[in-house]
């Protein structure tokens, strides 16, 4: 066994300054929806230029409230690429909508528009109407956010964002613009989903986020975020029982027209979360310092071990190094070698089991032929990134590597 500390994949950064913003919460008069929850949201706002931010408990509660707001329903389809986590395709069953399954990008994990078209040309051929695209920006790198825009425009899609692992994460457009993941909702889609779990660039505990430029869709969110509640006077509808004689909201009064969840974010989660935020470029600075030194010292293991391709388009906030290796090659099984490097103290995961292999979809859609999404899986293996790894970390893990491998 090792003697040096344990590395695991991946692990939150808590400093002092955190500690004291939830303490200072603690010792406040909200400890849920209060003030900071609403400080966190404009915080959020500002740092990814969306106009609204909605903040909420996790990242899974971020994507069902899209597709509520959404209004998806049976009958309904939402194009999930199949390499992602569960919360991306369970989101759209959550509402009664199919999921057309995508293929990915076998060296980035990610769905292109060409990906996008034959899942939506499946689901058609189903009899299933496809109204919206989730792209999963995987790793921390954007899937192609202006070719999927456009597709879905010319469709009249929308595009819900999962972009859980890629807060802080930018993309260069055309014109020369750096546009940050989270806005520019007009031109790639209608709302962009984000988690705050520890393993994230940043941290809530657990927490997440809608961003969206639309007024409506916010509304929505917010809506379905507390239950259903609408305490807004100019939407309610029973009008003798809102207003006294002088036409005056009362002041308790509040309306259900449909029914919402509580998918609140606490005041404690979001104090943390906004200190967080505001250490997100140190963070993204260091993950990305990380990934350049993994490169290099796995440049002498190729082509067995390959890093992700990287894409022309995006400045990524890297979430996780999930690099690529041929197991069969190196005569070594998967789990043999996260046994081996788990016993020299180093964690490792894998991002992540296509989602269309899982036994509630085989039985719902039967076998899928995603040969992209199978050979990333086959060959992926997501080493240790966080920030407070030090460079001699990477040596470390890139060395047990090879051991490992033989």
């Amino acid at each position: 066994m090792s003697a040096l500390p344990f590395l695991p994949y991946g692990r939150q950064d808590v400093d002092q300054a955190d500690i004291d913003a939830v303490t200072a919460v603690l010792r406040g008069d909200w400890l849920t929806q209060g003030p900071t929850v609403e400080a966190f949201e404009q915080a959020l706002a500002e740092r990814t230029q969306a106009v609204h931010a909605v903040a909420c408990a996790n990242g899974t509660a971020a994507l069902h409230l899209a597709c509520l707001a959404l209004g998806l329903g049976p009958g309904d389809a939402v194009v999930v690429p199949s390499v992602t986590f569960l919360a991306t395709a369970n989101a759209a069953r959550y509402v009664g909508a199919e999921v057309a399954f995508a293929d990915v990008d076998p060296a980035t994990g990610l769905m292109g528009p060409e990906q996008a078209e034959a899942a939506i040309a499946r689901a058609e051929a189903a009899g299933w109407r496809v109204r919206a695209l989730a792209p999963v920006h995987f790793a921390g790198q954007t899937a192609d956010r202006a070719a999927l825009g456009a597709l879905a425009a010319a469709r009249g899609l929308a595009v819900i964002e999962d972009a859980c692992h890629a807060i802080g994460s930018e993309d260069v457009v055309t014109d020369g613009r750096i546009v940050p993941v989270g806005s520019g909702s007009g031109a790639f889609g209608a709302m962009t989903a984000f988690s705050f779990h520890p393993v994230k660039t940043i941290a809530a505990g657990e927490g997440g986020a809608v961003t969206t430029d639309d007024p409506d869709l916010a509304a929505r969110l917010r809506r379905f975020r507390n239950h259903g509640m609408e305490r807004d006077p100019a939407q309610f509808e029973d009008q003798e029982a809102a207003f006294d004689e002088t036409g005056t909201a009362n002041p308790w009064y509040y309306e259900m027209a449909e029914p919402g969840f509580n998918y609140r974010l606490t005041d404690i989660h979001s104090a943390l979360a906004l200190s967080q935020l505001a250490r997100l470029d140190a963070f993204v600075a260091r993950r990305r310092h990380l990934m350049d030194l993994y490169a290099a010292r796995l440049a002498p293991l190729s082509p067995l071990v390959r890093p992700a391709a990287r894409v022309p388009w995006c400045r990524p906030a890297w979430h996780l190094c999930a690099v690529r290796i041929d197991f069969a090659a190196a005569g070594r099984p998967r789990a043999r070698v996260m046994a081996d490097l788990r016993a020299r103290g180093i964690g490792t995961q894998v991002h992540y089991i296509p989602v269309h292999r899982q036994p509630y979809w085989r039985r719902r859609y039967g076998a899928l032929p995603l040969p992209g999404a199978e050979e990333h899986y086959a060959q992926t293996l997501s080493l240790p990134l966080f920030p407070a790894m030090a460079d001699a970390d990477v040596e470390r893990v890139v060395a047990a590597l090879a051991e490992a491998l033989g």
